[in-house]
């Protein structure tokens, strides 16, 4: 009986295939666009891309504060940048509607 298990599964294991599915990673940002780098302080930031539209408290130990631009968002642990990144753009946004 093993070996009839045995076979059994060989020979469903050697008729088994499997598609690879590749989905390229899409372009993402804005060609140019300069984000704050880890370690400027909130003041060299607002120095250098101005005001941020909409600020979020302090929240946690450490206390971890975001600020919000219309293309990216900045994570501050304290006073200093430990993460920039770009804002999610909805496909809808960079496609072009066709005229009939």
């Amino acid at each position: 009986m093993k070996l009839l298990t045995c076979i059994v599964f060989i020979a469903i294991s050697c008729c088994t295939f499997a598609d690879e599915l590749q989905i390229p990673v899409g372009q993402q940002g804005i060609d140019g666009l300069e984000l704050p780098s880890k370690g400027m302080t909130m003041a060299q930031v607002e120095t250098a891309f101005g005001e941020a539209p909409k600020r979020h408290p302090a929240r946690g130990q450490p206390p971890i504060t975001r600020w919000e631009y219309s293309n990216f968002m900045v994570y501050f642990e304290g006073e200093h940048v430990i993460h920039s990144v770009l804002r999610h753009k909805p496909r809808a946004e960079f496609q072009t509607p066709t005229t009939n």
